[in-house]
Order: structure tokens, then sequence, then C-alpha cells
């Protein structure tokens, strides 16, 4: 009888299995799945992440999640699947490497560019109002056209 006893409660530890899986009533496992679906873009909609989509895919991922964290697999197992599977575009933040460079620094080039190209636009309207300036001959001639084309009142 004691043999018995001891192999029921040593021998899942001896092959490996769990005892204790989380369960889709487990408020730990279901915050943990809502938490990390909300840190996975959607590939369908692109603007919302996978807890808030409702299009097909976005309930598949949400059920990977659930099934993943039931086997027991931590947050970096699961990310690694998902970024393995569909890029590292699934993340809401992705990594800085050099694939993303260009993801997280081209909008701060787009407004650097943007700037330079304002200061060389401003810079060169300036020169050109300064080469078209009127000289003394000229504003003479524009003041009695203005004076002529006035007329008498």
């Amino acid at each position: 009888m004691k043999v018995c006893l001891f192999l029921l409660l040593w021998l899942p530890i001896f092959t490996g299995a769990q005892i204790a899986q989380p369960t889709p009533d487990d408020p730990v496992a279901n915050k943990r799945a809502v938490a990390m679906a909300e840190r996975l873009r959607c590939l369908v909609c692109q603007n919302q992440s996978i807890a808030e989509s409702n299009a097909e895919l976005a309930v598949d991922l949400r059920r990977q999640i659930r099934e993943q964290i039931a086997q027991g697999k931590s947050d970096d197992d699961i990310f690694g699947f998902m970024i393995a599977r569909y890029g590292d575009f699934v993340l809401y933040q992705p990594p800085i490497k050099p694939v993303t460079y260009l993801l997280w620094f081209g909008p701060l080039l787009l407004l650097m560019a943007g700037i330079f190209m304002l200061i060389r636009y401003l810079r060169t309207r300036d020169r050109q109002i300064e080469e078209h300036e009127l000289s003394s001959d000229e504003r003479l001639a524009a003041q009695r056209l203005l004076n002529e084309s006035e007329g008498p009142r």
C-alpha cells in the first residue's frame, strides 16, 4: 500500500508530467493570456492588438496563447513561438536590430529631413527676395505708375 501511494505521488515527477495545469477558469492564466495578447499586433487589422481584434486570426492567436499557457510554457517561449511563426512585426514593440532600424528610426529621419528641407527652402527664398529688391530708379518708376493709376479723385 505504501509503495502504491509513493508511486502515485512521485510518478508524475519522474515522468515529467505536470500535475496542476491551468484551466480556462484560472484567473491568473486568463490575466496572463490577456496581458500577452495586448502586446501582440493583429496581423489582419494592424492597428489593434489581438486582444482587441475580432478577426479570425486574432481569435486563433488568443487560443494558441491559452493552449501554450496550459502546457506550462513561459511568456518568452510563447513570444518566441509567435515571432518564429509571424516575424517581429507581430510585436507592438519589436526589438531594435538591423532589420527593424527603419521601423524604429524612420519617423525621426523623415522629421529631420523635413526640417532640413524647410530651412533650405526658407534660406533660398530669402536670397531670392534679396536679389529681387528694386533699385532706387525702379522704385521711382513704380511710384509714378501708382500715382498715375490713382488719377484724380
